[in-house]
């Protein structure tokens, strides 16, 4: 796509930029050249601060209008997962609609049926839980003498606070809604954002590269032009390639951990391998998730105390092997991120939009490194960001 937007727009830019570069103005080069000189990449002060105003804005609003942002920001996401498909479609000659509406179809019908072949083990896991409370109180018994005395330690820096004069806290009483109507309106929150984003990924899809060319229609320069397209196109292969590759690597995990359920004699091991499948979406918090469900569910399930670690001890072994070792191989040429960052912007985006918010943290940081690295006032801040 780039060559043809640099075919089309190439004569006239070119043209431009040639007179616009003429002895007209001989002073002027030498002057704007001076800084780059000095330091490559090194971002003015001024333009720091208004773009740190600006992203401060743009978190705020993200923050205030997540309802309405965070389904089109998902929508935008899978648009990058599917326009692989989407072009192959093209090839062969269907209607952009169709096949727009034929992609969406088939990538909701596996979420629904997945949901429904697992809604049954998931309910009996359900009622199965109250009944091995007990059975799980009985192994953790030797947990109840650091919690008791962590209890009395608070009771007492309480005792000391109330003997040095400090007023304590007053009850207050919260009335809140029940549980009845925050269900509900937590399900029609989950209903409405679903409908919002499968309506803005279709038109998404349909609309294909619509938005490049228009952008590329009102830069100002032939530079701009081919730089704009340079990051759309690295954009969508990197994040298409991250997000398959990832949902291949989570696919492989949540196998082999249904056989390691199988193997360790828990019951539902497909439920077991899916919820391996979901949390690996989810950088660190996910797994650490993941350990902490096969530690109940072993103690529950299984009468011997030591083989009841025995679960959450290979389902730790499958995610060190796949997240230290296989993962990072196969994303090392398009991905290298800081870890740290990584961690921040988990707990950020958590907090911000919640589990999507979690799991779409690491593409939303990579699409920011993206863009940086193409971006000449902005290369610092994406050698920041590097790994």
């Amino acid at each position: 796509m780039a060559e043809e937007i640099d075919a089309r727009q190439g004569v006239g830019v070119g043209g431009l930029s040639l007179v616009e570069d003429g002895p007209a103005a001989p002073a002027e080069p030498i002057l704007a050249e001076e800084p780059d000189s000095e330091s490559p990449g090194a971002p003015n002060i001024q333009s720091v601060y208004l773009g740190g105003l600006f992203l401060l804005a743009l978190l705020a609003a993200c923050y205030a209008a997540a309802e309405i942002l965070l389904p089109i920001v998902v929508a935008f996401v899978l648009m990058l997962v599917l326009q692989p498909a989407m072009r192959s479609l093209s090839r062969l000659h269907v209607p952009r609609g169709l096949a727009a509406l034929l992609l969406i179809l088939v990538f909701f019908s596996i979420f629904v049926g997945l949901g429904t072949v697992l809604s049954g083990p998931a309910a009996h896991w359900a009622q199965k839980l109250p009944e091995g409370l007990p059975k799980l109180q009985e192994r953790l018994r030797f947990l109840s003498r650091p919690i008791a005395s962590l209890q009395e330690f608070i009771s007492h820096a309480e005792k000391l606070t109330k003997g040095t004069g400090v007023l304590a806290p007053l009850p207050v009483a919260v009335e809140g809604t029940g549980l009845s109507q925050r269900l509900l309106d937590g399900t029609r929150s989950i209903v409405s954002g679903t409908l919002e984003m499968i309506l803005v990924l279709f038109f998404l899809l349909l609309s294909g590269d619509t938005f490049l060319r228009r952008l590329v229609e009102v830069l100002p320069s032939f530079k701009n032009k081919r730089q704009a397209v340079d990051i759309s196109q690295h954009i969508e292969s990197d994040i298409s390639a991250y997000l398959t590759t990832i949902t291949v690597m989570n696919a492989l995990v949540g196998g082999a951990t249904a056989v390691v359920a199988a193997v360790c004699g828990l019951e539902d091991p497909v439920l077991w391998g899916a919820m391996a499948f979901l949390l690996n979406y989810v950088p660190i918090l996910g797994p650490v998730i993941g350990v902490v469900i096969f530690l109940f569910v072993g103690l529950i399930s299984i009468d011997s105390l030591w083989l009841a670690f025995l679960p959450a001890g290979l389902y730790l072994g499958i995610h060190m092997i796949e997240g230290e070792t296989v993962t990072p191989m196969l994303l090392a040429r398009r991905f290298t991120i800081n870890p740290v960052l990584v961690i921040i912007s988990l707990v950020f985006w958590y907090w911000m939009w919640g589990v999507p918010g979690a799991i779409l943290s690491t593409p939303m940081l990579a699409i920011t490194k993206i863009i940086c690295d193409r971006i000449k006032t902005l290369t610092a801040f994406g050698h920041f960001i590097e790994g």
